[in-house]
């Protein structure tokens, strides 16, 4: 049951305080089923937080949060969200197969699929390619094979939904391509819905749709493509500077009207 046809994530009037500061500021937007919806922005604009309130795990949300057809942190999306945090959670003195084996314990991946958990186990150790490391202590492994073992973990009963906080940060560009190819046979192959933050914004071409944030608010909310013909820029990463500029530009009382934007942008990298 989604929330409405095509929406898998609702957020109406989203706000987010801690403390005496405003973290997410009454923001909109929607994530659709089954595709990749890339969450991208500099760092400190609130991503992470944004994140924690989908999974249910953040603390004095305030408005509308609907996911999978049930408010956010409901029990019965547990079994339903995969959540990949920016640290790699996995016990370093388990091995790759030992930590999977016991996520699945905890998690109970079975109750909604016939399969076992040695079958769960076996598929989500494939899934990020390593079957070769599987009886290696994760303490031993490098950064980017122990990202991949959180990845497998959030993999464990095939979710509906996944939520990956900056995944491949820190990896080199192979595994970063891997990891983009195995994201797009997990949405194009099963159906499964994407979340993915990154501040690295030629990743933003990899996504089906983006949503730009900045400063605890959505600048913008479309494809890559239309991204870029709205705004007449040749980048996504340039689009955004433009988004950027634009809002600022409001702020200031100084907006320009569309037929009055500048020229295609060149790439600001």
């Amino acid at each position: 049951m989604m929330n409405s046809p095509g929406v898998a994530v609702l957020a109406r009037g989203l706000t987010v305080r801690r403390g005496p500061r405003t973290v997410l500021h009454g923001i909109d937007f929607t994530v659709p089923p089954g595709r990749i919806t890339g969450l991208l922005g500099p760092s400190g604009c609130g991503k992470s937080t944004l994140m924690r309130s989908i999974v249910g795990t953040q603390a004095n949300v305030t408005g509308t949060l609907d996911i999978l057809g049930s408010p956010a942190g409901d029990p019965a999306l547990r079994s339903r969200i995969g959540y990949v945090t920016q640290a790699p959670s996995v016990y370093d003195d388990l091995t790759v197969r030992q930590n999977l084996d016991y996520f699945a314990s905890v998690l109970h991946p079975g109750r909604r699929h016939r399969d076992t958990r040695r079958e769960h186990v076996a598929r989500a150790i494939a899934d990020v390619d390593l079957v070769a490391h599987a009886d290696d202590l994760a303490g031993r492994l490098s950064g980017g094979q122990r990202s991949r073992v959180s990845l497998a973990v959030a993999l464990l009963g095939t979710p509906e939904l996944l939520v990956l906080d900056e995944p491949t940060v820190g990896l080199d560009p192979v595994l970063r391509r891997d990891l983009w190819n195995l994201f797009h046979r997990l949405a194009d192959e099963r159906g499964v819905t994407i979340l993915v933050s990154s501040h690295v914004m030629d990743e933003a071409e990899r996504c089906h749709r983006l949503l730009l944030m900045r400063d605890g608010e959505i600048l913008a909310e479309d494809s890559p493509d239309d991204l870029r013909l709205r705004t007449r820029s040749e980048t996504v990463e340039a689009a955004f500077l433009h988004l950027v500029d634009e809002a600022d530009a409001r702020r200031q009382g100084t907006h320009q009207p569309a037929d009055q934007a500048a020229p295609l942008q060149e790439n600001a990298r």
